[in-house]
């Protein structure tokens, strides 16, 4: 059966079922598209199904042309999970968010497969690539499918690949990034390679599930590490009189042994301010304290209250407290460029000043209409900048750094700029780095 299997991989013949058609699943959609395979895409969100099934993208930087080149390829989007069956390949890209205590939450993952499961026959093959801590594969999916009375690494096959999107980064694609894939078994890491092999320029096989889970949490924790650790400093040069800006791009010459991280209000995205929790919370299941880890992000998740007390010292040297301020900020996704929102620090910013009573505004060229989150509430929508408009403001916080933005306008119109970002390299009495 592995044989018949990787060869409908290889030869393109096989049917790949893409669950959950965000950020991950709809950029992998398109890519096995493109190279010819038949792509059934399956999400609990209906809006979202019809949307696609129309040839509309709901996400801002992937083109509707994609979509419909998709839909010609024969890609269909569908809430109905009884069309399991036809694929011959299920990836799940799910979320695998925190709970309100910082522990892993997997019922995407574990609600998710349990939905697959009345409809698994032999001669399939489960890839997940959601992030999370070593274990889930063999310890959650495993049971799960042999439940079904299937057998992995005989007559069905499971394997962990994890995601590594980057948003709005035009000089990685999906083709382009190396794919790391760890199977339960050699027959299944011999099955999850072909499954790759054809849409992906290099695939990186690794000895199991578990050296697959790692690594993906061990990039993303050394992102969070050398992030808390350059917010560190950005606090000591702040407190010197320095512009750690201007120190980072100083260092950033050194041909060798040194890799730039910049500052910023807060850690966001579906990674960076996750990951961590995941290895902390399952390291304590073997008796160890990841102390170097939990201190990054007590860093990183300190950042906000940072931000706010600048705000605050910002507002106090022009004789005005929060309370009652007028405060815009400006960008409101994560990371610059793109539309997600996930975990955004600039929302926490949001929700800090409104408790203290300021009135928020926001502008954000990718974001028009603030977004129904599961945890945040704005009634909100983004505001067109202009002189008078931004004058008005009591407080200009940028916390999102858009190129979309005009600086020039926004520095010779503002009262007070609060720069999270290093955008304005050359500080006046109007401008506050924070």
């Amino acid at each position: 059966m592995k044989f018949s299997l990787t060869q409908k991989l290889t030869n393109k013949q096989a049917i790949i079922g893409i669950v959950g058609l965000g950020y991950v699943g709809l950029p992998l959609t398109i890519r096995f598209c493109e190279v010819g395979y038949k792509v059934i895409g399956f999400d609990i969100d209906p809006e979202k199904v019809t949307v696609l099934n129309a040839g509309k993208s709901y996400i801002e930087h992937i083109p509707e042309s994609l979509i419909q080149n998709a839909i010609g390829h024969g890609f269909e989007a569908t809430t109905h999970f009884s069309r399991v069956s036809e694929a011959d390949a299920l990836i799940l890209c799910v979320p695998t968010p925190l709970n309100q205590y910082r522990e892993p939450d997997l019922s995407f993952v574990t609600n998710t497969t349990d939905s697959l499961l009345p409809y698994l026959r032999p001669g399939q093959v489960v890839s997940l690539e959601s992030t999370t801590y070593p274990g889930t594969t063999d310890e959650e999916l495993l049971p799960r499918i042999e439940s079904t009375g299937l057998k992995v690494g005989e007559n069905a096959f499971l394997v962990y690949s994890p995601e590594r999107e980057d948003p709005g980064n035009i000089n990685f694609t999906t083709r382009t990034i190396p794919k790391v894939c760890g199977g339960y078994t050699p027959s299944c890491l011999e099955v999850g390679l072909a499954l790759y092999g054809q849409v992906i320029d290099r695939v990186v096989p690794v000895s199991s599930t578990r050296a697959a889970e790692l690594t993906k949490l061990l990039e993303n924790i050394h992102r969070a590490v050398n992030i808390g650790l350059v917010n560190e400093m950005k606090m000591v040069a702040d407190k010197m009189g320095i512009d750690i800006h201007e120190v980072i791009r100083a260092a950033a010459t050194k041909p060798f042994g040194f890799v730039p991280y910049y500052p910023g209000p807060g850690l966001g995205g579906h990674c960076i301010p996750i990951d961590p929790f995941y290895l902390t919370w399952k390291a304590r299941e073997y008796g160890v304290h990841t102390r170097f880890i939990e201190l990054a992000g007590e860093v990183n998740s300190s950042m906000p209250d940072y931000v706010i007390a600048k705000v605050t010292a910002a507002l106090n040297s022009l004789k005005k407290s929060i309370n009652g301020s007028r405060v815009l900020v400006l960008g409101i996704s994560y990371k610059k460029n793109v539309d997600d929102m996930r975990e955004s620090p600039s929302v926490v910013l949001m929700e800090k000043l409104r408790d203290l009573g300021a009135e928020v505004s926001y502008s954000d060229p990718y974001v028009p209409i603030f977004p129904k989150m599961r945890q945040h509430n704005f009634d909100l929508s983004s505001v067109q900048l202009s002189q008078d408009l931004i004058a008005g403001y009591d407080c200009v916080l940028l916390a999102t750094d858009h190129d979309r933005f005009d600086y020039d306008l926004i520095k010779s119109s503002a009262k007070l700029i609060i720069d999270t970002r290093g955008r304005y390299l050359r500080e006046s009495s109007q401008i506050f780095k924070a």
